[in-house]
């Protein structure tokens, strides 16, 4: 109990941050804030935790639970990037003229 008490300090009231991989074609993370971006080879997730890129083939949302800042993704993952506050700025910049 006091290990998950340090661990909970730690994190300082922000949500827990889960990536769980199954055989490299599901995932499921936990801690998600918002889904900025996402087609069949990029997601950009907003985490509490920092941003998360998600590369891949042929990747769908299966499920989004907002309440509880669940996301589960299948397809083909190649590669899973967090991004520091600098190049998340690019990144989301680039996605919303891509989207408008």
């Amino acid at each position: 109990m006091e290990y998950y008490e340090k661990e909970s300090n730690n994190l300082r009231g922000q949500a827990e941050h889960h990536v769980r991989m199954m055989n490299r074609k599901n995932l499921e993370i936990t801690g998600v804030k918002e889904v900025d971006s996402f087609d069949n080879e990029e997601f950009l997730l907003q985490t509490s935790m920092g941003y998360l890129v998600i590369r891949g083939e042929n990747l769908q949302m299966k499920n989004l639970d907002v309440d509880q800042g669940v996301v589960s993704i299948k397809g083909k993952v190649f590669e899973m990037t967090y991004l520091d506050e600098h190049h998340a700025e690019k990144a989301k910049g680039f996605f919303s003229k891509l989207f408008k």
